[in-house]
């Protein structure tokens, strides 16, 4: 028997290994640069991008924001069509669709087209991140899960500690083919996009059966683990897509995960638009290469903090406060970062901020496949990042408006604040409600 305990435990480490190694690095650096399409406004906005298209605040913030208006409308159906078709064609065919939407911000010449092509990069990139969720949710049993949406999450933060930086060279790079700075970084981060799309049609696989570089045993024990998980959460809340719309917890995560991304997308897109008002503030002299490299501060410990924090979930299992600690210290950070009194001081807080928010997110998308399968799951998932990414549009578009009726950005911050405790409350009001999936089979 203990002969037999052992064969398992090696061929699960064999067949864990084997998916973290092959799957989750290419589909991080999808994400990596998806992230990065979807926020490269930020970096173009303070370097030129706003004043040679003459943009308000506010009108920044409603370009930056209206991306998400296309996103939501096709989330969920782009997720069932994944579902349908398989995570290769369909996510190769998001990236390559996207790309070639972002390569033509290049010659954006007007507030109207610059709105029309962030709708449009929305509808392109709709269903992409919920899609890679529940791809990688497909492949491990959910013991395994959060560690490995944890390795790749880590691309979210590292997309601006190395975007921010390549972004800002891009930008240098002024007056080359009689292109604007912020034009050719456009450019450059949308060709990737594009390639590795094509190469995801060749390289992705959508099941265990499918994986050359699998044995039949690891096969085995993979088809059969995932099986029975699935049968557990059949049986105890159903498969059937409507569930995910009925469920209570899929609407108490949706508010959840709004706060969240609330916090994330109005400190992505408007915090190279803070720095470049260090100057004015402060009286600091930083040049755009510089003021990427600041951007991109915040982000590496938040990476850090990422990792350690999915890995004491991982050793322990992920609790709910795993999620309400961290969007609690978010909460309580980021108003008072613009009263610090030097941009050292402002940076440190809205680092504590970033570590915060990408802490809890890995953490959180460990808590939705523990009761949702099949058509139930890909609904669930996707309609849980879209009311999330409502929060998308609000969050620019809001902040823009309120700094451009106070003329500053501490009220905007203070609604970060106030959402991100919002989500604390919930996260806690969670405890007892999702259990693992053979553990609830079990407790029955």
């Amino acid at each position: 028997m203990h002969s037999k305990t052992k064969e398992i435990s090696q061929v699960e480490r064999s067949a864990i290994a084997k998916v973290s190694k092959r799957l989750v690095p290419f589909i991080a650096l999808m994400f990596f640069i998806n992230f990065l399409d979807r926020t490269a406004i930020s970096f173009a906005g303070p370097n030129g991008m706003t004043s040679d298209l003459a943009l308000t605040a506010a009108q920044f913030g409603f370009a930056a924001g209206i991306f998400f208006f296309g996103y939501i409308v096709l989330e969920i159906p782009s997720n069932l069509a994944l579902h349908k078709y398989g995570a290769r064609r369909w996510l190769a065919r998001i990236m390559v669709t996207w790309g070639i939407v972002a390569l033509l911000f290049t010659w954006v010449s007007s507030a109207t087209e610059l709105y029309v092509l962030r709708f449009l990069l929305g509808v392109a990139e709709a269903g992409f991140f919920p899609g890679a969720i529940l791809f990688l949710s497909m492949w491990v049993p959910a013991r395994h899960r959060n560690k490995i949406l944890a390795l790749f999450y880590l691309a979210q933060p590292l997309t601006t500690v190395i975007g921010a930086p390549l972004a800002a060279m891009l930008i240098q790079a002024h007056g080359a083919f009689g292109l604007e700075g912020w034009r050719i970084m456009f450019f450059g981060v949308a060709v990737p996009a594009i390639i590795v799309g094509i190469v995801a049609w060749f390289y992705l696989v959508d099941k265990p059966d499918d994986a050359t570089w699998l044995t039949q045993t690891e096969k085995d024990w993979l088809n059969k683990e995932l099986a029975t998980e699935d049968k557990a959460k059949t049986a105890a809340h159903g498969g059937m897509m409507r569930l995910a719309f009925t469920d209570s917890r899929v609407w108490l995560l949706s508010a959840i995960y709004f706060g969240l991304i609330y916090g994330l997308y109005a400190l992505a897109f408007f915090l190279p638009t803070i720095i470049a008002g260090f100057e004015a503030k402060f009286g600091t002299k930083f040049d755009v290469f510089d003021k990427g490299l600041i951007t991109a501060i915040p982000y590496l410990p938040a990476a850090v903090a990422l990792f350690f924090w999915s890995r004491d979930a991982s050793r322990r299992g992920v609790k709910v406060w795993h999620i309400g600690i961290p969007a609690l210290t978010g909460a309580i950070s980021i108003p008072i970062a613009l009263y610090m009194g030097s941009p050292e001081a402002t940076i440190l807080v809205i680092t504590i901020t970033a570590c915060s928010i990408f802490a809890a997110l890995p953490n959180f998308w460990a808590i939705p496949s523990r009761f949702l399968t099949g058509p139930a799951a890909a609904a669930g998932i996707a309609l849980i990042n879209t009311i999330g990414n409502i929060a998308g549009f609000a969050a620019p578009y809001i902040t823009g408006l309120v700094k451009d009726s106070t003329g500053v950005y501490q009220l905007p911050m203070f609604i970060v604040g106030g959402l991100l405790l919002l989500s604390a409350v919930l996260a806690f009001s969670l405890s007892g409600r999702v259990q693992e999936p053979v553990a609830a089979a079990a407790a029955r």
